[in-house]
């Protein structure tokens, strides 16, 4: 038989095909990341943009000058700068030039650009186009030394790297984008507000995430809106730089004669049009069967009669003196206004998320998702260095002149020796120099100049020019020396384009409940069963027989809670964070449910601790392993968010024990207990009215703790006796009743050691 071939020797001749594939398609991701799908903290701005602008600018497209058409424009940026598709270019710079997709638009377009409606912009050689004064903010200082260039594609045109941006242009805009392994989706904000938050962390660089947003509050739309998250969730959103927060419609309730009214919607949330809505409801109100399906389903049927009940007619009334306006007609002025909005709300995309994913390039040239007080710190970086550049390139040129004008003060004042000098002699450049001290490049010009340029009108002119220079070169110098100086210099430029650029904030954040449909869902008992591997499931009723229940290989039952289908179901994992459920959308039926992760995301490396249900005013007793507690309402444990809230605070190391009910009767009832049991077999009982009610933090010390000792059973009983459980060093349980009066004491005790081998499984009250 013949022998395989040896593999080649891998070098630089040869490359096995794994590790080209590798190394190829980590070159196209970067390439993608870099060159296309992000922007730059810098100046907010992608590579097609970047390059649009600056051939815009180029072209002298400034405001004020007259548009061309936007073919010309495309065909200098591909020629140039962009070797990509026409289309590609076209749909970036009729983006820019959409004042109801960016906050701040940086393209005047003339013509058709589309519509919010979804209708397409003309074609490139119908519309015209120019920059828009705000454009301004990122080309103005282009040609100071501010910011590097490298060649274009080919070598014959140089393009920058950056733009040097006055303000933050990447939180004033935002981004949208999709690369290879990343994605970005960053909402426009407020110029304004952008501004003074900027500033005063040039001011105050220890300023924290929820400083800034008593600047910055939350995202602003370009087409209004109200956002109904919680400051607490948005908080949490600006420090982590990811999330989504609620946008939902604003709207007036019209009265009409004879107690007639209707809903008058005027702003709309992002990516929304009224087409959508109109196309929505249509669906509702007339729908039809699903693919592979004869009869509407039973959700169909239901939403079509819900619908139906409620609404007589719906119109759009946009026009331009009004471009969003939607008119919803009740069915009867008999109908609840409130329940009457909120289900227009729960039923249409006039209230949905909006996705933030702050992922960006850096200043580092690396891309990463970032939170708010990163990227102003980033972005305050880039404009001390290019305001630094600036000064450096003025102060060269100021020199150069000074120069220059010390060489022509000198020819000036000793004007018939210059003359004479120059008619005489066979090489009047190097003897001005001697004659006089000149430099090679002021004998230069003293030769190059006429004249007229040395009579004695001009040699006032030169003078006075002189010695503004010098003083000029004297303020640079304090500025490039004095870091403070600086700062107050880019401070007074911020607010000269905020004074000029700025304008009041068009979306309105107003926290308020998301909008559901309550009506729609029977109050039906509701069992919860959640696994230790973290799947959630549902069963109708309540006393279940669950021993037949079955589970993925490996996993096993973890929790079983009794609800209510109309309650919230909150989730506590091990970090100390909570998120909420709706009973009624936990599948149910015989499988074996779902990842709880699937529904709610968790940290890395967070798990289920456990779950909890009531009504809002239900107490439950909190506690951790490092002997921490409180009591704490399960309403201030809802959250709006996938990604959860903080309640618990926990050191490094801690874990969340699961949470104990605590009825409202039990928290007046002096014979009402907190039992503790350490993993080293202290026990400890103290009265529960010994415990805060709070809504978030780490609570007071329930127990001292050892060095190593964590704390590991937590419940609550009103009963004189208690069981505690173990498991022998041979597998054999134990049961022991004991006394309550045996180990009750004071909050923060260390409490009594117990007599037993092995492992204490539970503790629990005999009541």
């Amino acid at each position: 038989m013949d022998e395989k071939p040896a593999l080649p020797v891998v070098g630089d001749d040869y490359l096995l095909l794994g590790q080209y594939a590798e190394r190829a398609y980590l070159e196209y991701a970067m390439s993608v990341v870099k060159g296309r799908a992000l922007p730059e903290v810098s100046d907010g701005q992608k590579p097609v943009q970047r390059r649009i602008l600056y051939a815009m600018r180029d072209m002298g497209l400034v405001h004020g000058a007259k548009p061309v058409k936007s073919a010309r424009v495309v065909g200098e940026i591909l020629g140039k700068y962009h070797p990509h598709g026409d289309a590609s270019a076209y749909d970036a710079m009729v983006r820019m030039a959409q004042d109801f997709t960016l906050r701040y638009p940086l393209i005047d377009g003339i013509g058709n650009f589309g519509s919010r409606d979804g209708d397409g912009a003309a074609a490139m050689r119908y519309t015209e186009a120019r920059l828009t004064p705000i454009a301004d903010l990122l080309l103005s200082e282009i040609n100071m030394g501010t910011v590097d260039f490298v060649p274009n594609y080919d070598g014959a045109f140089d393009e920058p790297v950056h733009l040097p941006a006055r303000l933050p242009m990447v939180l004033l805009n935002g981004a949208s984008g999709i690369a290879v392994g990343l994605a970005t989706e960053i909402p426009s904000h407020n110029l304004n507000e952008v501004t003074q938050a900027a500033i005063a962390l040039l001011k105050k660089p220890s300023l924290t995430t929820a400083d800034l947003m008593q600047y910055i509050p939350a995202p602003d739309f370009a087409g209004g809106g109200q956002i109904i998250t919680s400051a607490e969730d948005l908080q949490h959103i600006y420090e982590t730089g990811k999330g989504s927060v609620r946008v939902r419609a604003r709207y007036e309730v019209e009265k009409l004669a004879r107690g007639q009214w209707r809903v008058i919607v005027t702003e709309l949330p992002p990516n929304t049009s009224a087409q959508k809505i109109l196309a929505e409801i249509e669906d509702q109100t007339n729908p039809k069967p699903k693919t592979g399906k004869k009869n509407l389903t039973q959700d169909q049927q239901n939403t079509k009669a819900l619908m139906l009940s409620l609404l007589e007619k719906v119109r759009d009334e946009s026009d331009g003196e009004s471009p969003v306006r939607l008119v919803f007609e009740p069915k009867s002025s008999r109908i609840d206004t409130e329940n009457f909005i909120n289900t227009l709300m729960a039923q249409t995309s006039l209230e949905g998320n909006v996705s933030m994913n702050l992922v960006m390039m850096g200043t580092d040239n690396r891309p990463a998702q970032k939170n708010l007080k990163t990227i102003l710190q980033e972005w305050l970086s880039f404009r001390t260095e290019t305001v630094t550049r600036r000064l450096q390139y003025r102060l060269s040129q100021v020199e150069k002149r000074i120069h220059i004008l010390e060489g022509r003060m000198i020819a000036f004042l000793h004007i018939d020796e210059v003359i004479k000098v120059i008619r005489e002699s066979d090489e009047p450049k190097s003897d001005l120099m001697a004659a006089f001290g000149l430099t090679d490049i002021q004998a230069e010009d003293i030769l190059e100049i006429r004249l007229r340029q040395l009579a004695r009108l001009e040699g006032f002119k030169l003078e006075k020019e002189l010695n503004d220079l010098k003083e000029e070169e004297g303020r640079l110098k304090v500025l490039l020396g004095d870091e403070n100086e600086k700062k107050k210099l880019i401070i007074k430029e911020m607010q000269a384009d905020m004074k000029q650029y700025g304008d009041e904030r068009r979306t309105l954040v107003e926290a308020a409940e998301r909008a559901t449909l309550t009506q729609t869902t029977a109050d039906e008992p509701v069992t919860l069963i959640l696994s230790e591997k973290g799947w959630i499931r549902s069963r109708a009723g309540h006393h279940l027989d669950l021993s037949q229940t079955t589970f993925k290989e490996g996993d096993g039952l973890k929790q079983v809670l009794e609800g209510r289908t109309v309650w919230p179901v909150v989730i506590l994992d091990s970090h100390g964070r909570t998120y909420t459920l709706d009973a009624a959308e936990i599948p149910g039926g015989r499988g074996d449910g779902v990842p709880v992760s699937s529904l709610i995301e968790l940290q890395n490396g967070a798990e289920v601790t456990a779950m909890m249900t009531g009504l809002p005013d239900q107490h439950y007793l909190l506690g951790n392993s490092g002997g921490y507690g409180f009591i704490a309402k399960l309403g201030d444990m809802n959250s709006r968010i996938k990604a959860g809230k903080n309640v618990m605070t926990l050191k490094a190391g801690e874990k969340t024990l699961p949470p104990v009910p605590v009825y409202a009767v039990s928290l007046i009832n002096p014979d009402c207990k907190v039992l503790l049991a350490t993993d080293d077999h202290r026990l400890l009982a103290f009265s529960i009215g010994e415990l805060e009610v709070r809504e978030k933090g780490r609570g007071l010390q329930m127990i001292s703790l050892s060095d190593g000792v964590r704390l590991e059973h937590l419940t609550v009983s009103t009963s004189p006796e208690f069981i505690v459980e173990s498991v022998g060093k041979r597998g054999a349980e134990h049961k022991e009743r004991l006394r309550m009066q045996d180990i009750n004491n004071k909050r923060g005790r260390k409490g009594k050691l117990l007599d037993i081998s092995g492992r204490l499984k539970a503790l629990y009250g005999t009541d």
